[in-house]
Parts: C-alpha cells; sequence; structure tokens
C-alpha cells in the first residue's frame, strides 16, 4: 500500500505544472470543521443560498466591485451564525490577513458616511458574502470563497491535502482615511509604502528599465479575469538590483504572501524559490510621491502581484495576486483528473524510490521523502 502510494505521489510530482498550493492538513481540517460549523448554524434557505456543486459556474465568477453577489450575506446572519462565519474566515487567513479583511469592511462605514445612501449598492460592511462549493471534506475536493466590495479571497482543496488561495484581491477606499473616527488609517499601507521605497532606492538607470510610463492605468490590468496570461516581460529585473533593493521585493512579495496562513504562504513562497528569483521584474508606471497615481507589479514565472491607486485623487487602492496557472485550482485539478484512474496504471508496480528525488515544493519535498522511507521500512 505505501509503495503504490509512493508511485501515485511520484506520478504526481512528474506531471504537476507550477501553482502555489499549500500541504497542509491541519489547514485542510480546521477549513472543513469551521465550514461544517457554518453550514450546521445555517437554516434550510440560508444553506441553499449558501451552496454551489463544485462545477458551477459561480465558483469562478468573482469581483472585487459593488454588485449583486449569490451566497449567504454577513447582514442576514444571526450572532450565532455570524460567530461562525467568521471563524471560518479566520482559518484562511493570517493575523495580519484577517486584520486587513476586517479593516477592508470597515471601510464601507467611512465611504457610507461620505457617499450617502443615494446609492444603487449601498456602502454596508455587512454586505460580504460566504459560498461553499462541493461538500468540504478531508479527502475531497471542494472550495469556498469570502467576498464584497474590495474583498475576494477564493480557496480550493483538492483532495484534503492541497490548498490552492487565489486569486485573492484586496483593495481599500479610502486608502488614507482623512478624517473622523478612523482618520489616519492606511489598510493596506505597507504595499505602497515599500514599493515606493524601491523606486526612490532606484538609480537613473535602473529607473530607466523599471519606470514604464509617467502615467497610470485606471485600475489593475488583469482586472476580474477568469484566467491571466503574463503580462509584458517589462520592467527591472530582480538579478539587476542590489541587496539592499532585493529584500525590499522580498519583504513586499512576503507581505502579500503571508495575508494567507503561514502553511499556504511558505508554498507560495516556495514556489517563488523554486521558479527563481532571478528573472522577477518590478514595473512602475505613474508619479513616485503619495497623492500621485500610480501603478506597480511584481511579475514572475509563476505569479503576478498588481497594485493600482488612480481612484478618488489617488487615494483608492487595489491590489491582488494571481497565479498564471493555477487560480482557482486550476493546474492542480488538471494534474488530478490526468493521474486518476489511469495514470497509476502506467507506473512500474516494482518502482523502486532508493534514490532521492528532488522537486520544487517544499512540503511536497518533505512528503515524497517521507513515503519514501516509509516504504522502504
Amino acid at each position: 500500500m505505501l509503495r503504490s502510494l509512493c508511485c501515485m505521489l511520484l506520478v504526481a510530482v512528474c506531471l504537476a505544472p507550477s501553482s502555489a498550493w499549500g500541504e497542509s492538513p491541519s489547514t485542510v481540517a480546521a477549513m472543513v470543521k469551521a465550514t461544517e460549523a457554518f453550514l450546521d448554524a445555517l437554516d434550510a434557505t440560508q444553506r441553499d443560498q449558501a451552496t454551489f456543486s463544485f462545477e458551477a459556474d459561480e465558483r469562478l465568477n468573482w469581483h472585487f466591485i459593488p454588485r449583486e453577489r449569490k451566497g449567504v450575506s454577513l447582514k442576514s446572519l444571526n450572532p450565532g451564525q455570524r460567530r461562525a462565519a467568521m471563524a471560518l474566515l479566520r482559518t484562511g487567513l493570517s493575523k495580519v490577513g484577517y486584520r486587513k479583511v476586517t479593516l477592508i469592511r470597515d471601510l464601507e462605514s467611512v465611504l457610507a458616511r461620505l457617499e450617502g445612501s443615494e446609492r444603487r449598492f449601498p456602502r454596508d460592511p455587512d454586505l460580504y458574502f460566504f459560498s461553499v462549493f462541493g461538500t468540504p471534506s478531508t479527502s475531497g475536493t471542494w472550495g469556498w470563497r469570502y467576498e464584497g466590495h474590495h474583498c475576494s479571497l477564493n480557496f480550493t482543496i483538492v483532495k484534503g491535502e492541497m490548498v490552492v488561495s487565489e486569486p485573492l484581491f484586496v483593495g481599500a477606499n479610502p486608502a488614507r482615511v482623512l478624517d473622523g473616527a478612523l482618520s489616519g488609517l492606511r489598510t493596506l499601507a505597507v504595499e505602497e509604502d515599500e514599493a515606493r521605497a524601491l523606486l526612490k532606492s532606484l538609480n537613473d538607470e535602473q529607473k530607466k528599465q523599471a519606470i514604464l510610463s509617467d502615467e497610470a492605468p485606471a485600475d489593475i490590468l488583469t482586472k476580474a479575469d477568469r484566467t491571466v496570461k503574463m503580462l509584458e516581460d517589462k520592467g527591472i529585473a530582480y538579478s539587476d538590483l542590489n541587496e539592499g533593493q532585493r529584500n525590499r521585493v522580498r519583504r513586499l512579495v512576503e507581505e502579500y504572501a503571508r495575508t494567507v496562513p503561514s502553511p499556504l504562504a511558505d508554498a507560495r513562497l516556495a514556489e517563488i524559490d523554486a521558479a527563481g528569483w532571478d528573472a522577477i521584474k518590478f514595473a512602475w508606471m505613474g508619479g513616485p510621491d503619495p497623492g500621485q497615481g500610480h501603478y506597480y507589479r511584481i511579475q514572475g514565472k509563476t505569479f503576478l502581484i498588481e497594485l493600482d491607486n488612480t481612484q478618488n485623487n489617488a487615494n483608492h487602492v487595489h491590489a491582488v495576486w494571481r497565479d498564471f496557472k493555477g487560480d482557482f485550482g486550476r493546474d492542480v485539478l488538471a494534474m488530478h483528473y490526468r493521474l486518476y484512474p489511469h495514470a497509476i496504471a502506467r507506473v512500474d508496480a516494482n518502482l523502486e524510490l532508493t534514490r532521492p528525488v528532488v522537486v520544487g515544493n517544499a512540503a511536497l519535498q518533505a512528503r515524497l521523502e517521507r513515503l519514501s522511507a516509509a516504504a522502504r521500512r
């Protein structure tokens, strides 16, 4: 049995495309427990609103603007149900990530005060929606989403082991609260300040590579597309930066990556390590100073980070992390469908895993080594 498991895993290693997914039984178990508790807390009507088949088109129907949404909203929940919903949300976020997502929701109250009530889609911190796709399981494939204005968190769990957390969008309006009880609050300050400091640390020759335009685009270039491809391979490469500048790039990437729990963030960063940092490029458009519209992106072989701050007098941030192949778990699912049931039949049943096999994902590497060792005992 263990030898069969090792064969299955080796096939997965050989065929798996790159993606930012994490192997984390504890994260999966926490998500399953919290999702089941949340669904159990709902009445029949609410449960019907909250649940969809895993194959439903709705799973891919994400966006970050105010609009009509499916799922069950915080507004419709009683206090006990709300506690269960927030417990589920915590399983998909680090402490830092949870704080950011909470502040994003709080900003809806600021907007309600600034804009008034005469809106088609009111500014309301309770208009954030939970949706579950498929049946929560520590061995099956399913997913869940938390979404509302300026926040879209999409989680896919494959065979109870692989957690994919893209697309992941966060935004802030106002980017800096100018008055009232929250005056001075900057929800996504690190994402802006680290990038601006990196830009200002570049010398003139480096800036010629990094700055693509003096004008920023009106929004992130990938919008809410369901799939994304690499953008133009422009900007300054990581390999052309000095040590201090490289450290800023790493801190910036980690700030985005660590929105999610450590096992998932570590897997994201391990994928970047495996693909290599040298070819990662940082590109800037727009003005260099606060209050000037600006856009930047960090793009590697496997991932894309974008941030745009141009709306509302450059006081309105949109930021996103995308995976070129792995958004919504696409590449992991494709691997799974290729592997089961036919791929296993093509593996030599007498395959000896006596030599080390090296793979790019640190978590997967460790799992392979554990199974290989068990097979030899």
